[in-house]
This record gives C-alpha cells, structure tokens and sequence, in this order.
C-alpha cells in the first residue's frame, strides 16, 4: 500500500470516528494521532501532496489511485466542497485535527465551533473546488470560522473559469487538459444531485463567453440529465458529459470576429465556422486517445439523422448515440439563447420545434426522451446568473431563482451562452 493510500485510509477512519465519539474521547484522539502520523510520513517524500476527489476517482497530483476505485469517500467528499486538497510541511496536529472537525462538520451538517481557533494563523492545509490548474484562487486557505454545509452555494463561476482556462490551454499548447474537464464535469453532477433531486442547472453568467464557455457547460449538464433520463448508468453518463462538455472544442480556432458575428455569415466564413467539429475531434483525439468518444462527438454532432449538416461524409453511415443525445440538448440551448439578431426562445416552442425535427434532424429516440424529460422536469431547471447561484441541498427543486416558471430567462437577465444550429434546415445568421 502506497503512503498516499495509507494516508487517505487513516484520513476517512479519523472521520468515521470522530462521528461517534465526542472531544477528548481517548479513541477520537487516537485515530486523528494515527492519521496525523501518516500524514507526516507522506510529506517526508511528497513535500505538497494535493488530492483531487472526482467521484470514484481519487486522483494523487497527477496520478489516479487505483487502489481507492471503490473508496466511497470521494464522493462524500465531493459532495461536501472538498474536491481538492493540499498539504504543507510544517502542518501542526492542533491545526489538522481543526481541519478535521471542519470536514465532519460539512458532512455532517454542522457548525464549527471557532471559540478556541485562532484565524490570524496562517493554515497549511488548503481545499476548495477543482479548478484551474495551478490557481490558488481555487483552493483556499482554511477557514476557521463557523461553516454549515447547509450554506452552500454553487455558482458555478468556478467551473466556467475552467472551461475558459482549458479553451486558453489548448489555444496556447494544442494539448487538452483531460483532468481539470473531467473535473468540471464531475462538480456539475454534484450540483445536479445536492438535493437528492436532480436540478438542472443552465448558466447565464455575464462575465463569461456566451458563445463557447457557459454553453459548453450547460450542454454537459442537459446531455448528462437526458442520459440519467434514459437510465444509463454513473459510467456512461459521466462519458456523455464529458463529450458533451468537449463538442465545440474546435471552435477555439475560429476567429473571434467570425464566431460572435451579430449579423450574417459570408460562404467564406461560413467555410470556417464548419471547420470546428473536425478540428475538435483532432484537438480531443491527438490529446488522448482515450477519448475516442468524446471524439466522435465532437465530429458528428451537427450531422443530422437524414445526412445533411456537416462536415459532409463520403457514405452514409450512423453516429453514435452520444452524438444523438449531445444534438438535441446543443439545438435546445441555442434556440433558448438570445442573439443580436433575435430574441430567445420559449422552451415550449424549441421542444416543438425538436418534435417536428424528429426522423430528419433529431433521431427520434432522443428527441422523444428530451422532450419528455424536459416537460417532467420542467420545475427542476434551475436559472443560475450572477445574482441568483444555486443552493446545495437546500430545496432547489421547484423553483427557479432569476427567471420565470419553466426556466424562462428573467427580464434583464444575460441570455445562456449556445452556438448550434437549428432543429432544421440552414443555420440563420450566426448560429452553427
């Protein structure tokens, strides 16, 4: 068993006992004495270790911990705001047990009690939300006054900045970074599942890219709900979001002015704006080859059922299922976006205009599961923008904060970012 193992073990037996036995209980003083011993021993060979809890995934700097595959812990932890966690040398005990007590505390619903802390000390141990790679901004310091999990709220502001920070990434180095997508991915089903209802979050966030970066996300959250929808299991659905949240990737090489052009595109930028599924695949393909999913998605999701769209194929054949599903949540949040050139939306008119698409457009199947889905979830679509971010565990479901019943935009409110094209025939204006 590797040291980071051996730490993580002691780590979750100090909480399990610490639930049971109250302050200076002599088997609550020796769990959180063996786990601090452990992790004294780990920095001996690792002088910053960090920790990145992604679901079934616990992931050591860079590394995935197969050992931890069914460790339940991650989760919990996840679900609770420790999604990542850093370590410094010089961590006292009285300062670890603290750090303890805060993460019972966020598990269990419960306050911190700060009396005896002292908050002008600087703490070593860091955890917050994944991130941007390398951003402290993501990974704060301990906070040592009271928390209750109860107070959580997601904006989501920090998942966005992710996805604007791998669109820089890969414009810079061509190179995608998996872990930091699928860790955005992983933060966006914590949010859909905070109060044991699913909530579908969809962002109108005005300080980000309409165009690329809130979109990307709101079609993973759509994509991951329709396949939760349709009863596929943790796996798959994680697989959808991901290609869900990858399938405009290429459309880092277009131009600026060619991609937030308010009126309409010339044959040849339009030549460009087409360009975007093959580049993705290329850019998901060439990064990890692993990835042969989220690939596919990325060059098929503007081909339609009956073979129009793009890019052209030279013979007939299918796309995947994801690529299916990904279309029909891509054409929805387009459609339910405002653009220069016109207004948003309702969403029952988009769900009606997906219905008549069916067989053409849309394969039927999951245009049938999304319009379903979203006429019984109607209540749970839940509008988070700037003023309005989304509770964890706090009753969301049924009410939509900033907007109007059925997850219409609130008057004034900055439109959720979309680019795709239209349930049928040619994309007006700037949509693609």
């Amino acid at each position: 068993m590797s040291e980071p193992v051996r730490f993580l073990t002691a780590f979750a037996q100090s909480l399990a006992t610490m639930s049971l036995y109250g302050d200076g209980h002599p088997q609550r003083e020796r769990v959180i004495d063996g786990a601090f011993g452990q992790l004294q021993r780990l920095l001996e060979t690792d002088p910053r270790p960090r920790f990145s809890f992604l679901g079934a995934d616990v992931i050591h700097g860079e590394v995935a911990l197969r050992e931890l595959g069914d460790w339940g812990w991650g989760v919990r932890l996840a679900n609770a705001g420790v999604q990542r966690l850093e370590f410094e040398r010089g961590t006292t005990r009285e300062e670890f047990e603290a750090f303890l007590e805060e993460v019972l505390a966020r598990l269990t619903l419960q306050a911190v009690d700060s009396a005896t802390r002292n908050p002008e000390r600087r703490s070593t141990i860091k955890f917050g939300a994944i991130g941007v790679k390398g951003s402290d901004e993501q990974v704060r310091p301990m906070e040592m006054g009271p928390v209750k999990t109860a107070g959580l709220r997601f904006s989501l502001t920090e998942e966005a900045e992710a996805i604007r920070w791998i669109h820089d990434e890969v414009q810079m180095t061509g190179e995608l970074p998996l872990l930091d997508a699928e860790g955005v991915v992983r933060s966006l089903s914590v949010a859909m599942h905070g109060d044991q209802k699913i909530v579908i979050p969809l962002l109108q966030l005005k300080e980000f890219d309409q165009y690329t970066t809130t979109h990307s996300l709101n079609v993973s959250v759509l994509t991951m709900a329709l396949a939760e929808w349709m009863g596929m299991g943790d796996r798959e659905v994680r697989a959808f979001g991901v290609a869900g949240l990858l399938h405009d990737l290429g459309k880092v090489r277009i131009p600026k002015e060619v991609l937030t052009k308010p009126g309409k595109l010339t044959d040849e930028e339009w030549t460009i704006m087409r360009r975007h599924p093959v580049d993705g695949a290329k850019i998901i393909y060439e990064s990890d080859r692993d990835l042969d999913l989220a690939a596919a998605v990325a060059y098929e999701h503007h081909i339609m059922i009956n073979g129009q769209g793009y890019p052209r194929r030279h013979f007939d054949r299918g796309v995947h299922a994801a690529s299916k599903l990904v279309h029909v949540c891509d054409v929805y949040d387009a459609l339910r976006t405002h653009r220069p050139y016109r207004e948003a939306w309702e969403s029952d008119r988009v769900l009606k205009n997906i219905e008549q698409g069916m067989g053409t457009d849309f394969d039927t199947e999951a245009a049938t599961a999304f319009i379903a889905m979203m006429r019984s979830w109607d209540s749970r679509l839940a509008v988070v923008d700037d003023q309005a971010p989304l509770p964890l565990g706090l009753g969301m479901v049924g009410s939509v904060p900033g907007g109007a019943p059925g997850g219409a935009p609130a008057e004034g409110a900055a439109p959720a970012a979309a680019i795709a094209a239209p349930a049928t025939g040619e994309p007006p204006k700037g949509d693609a």
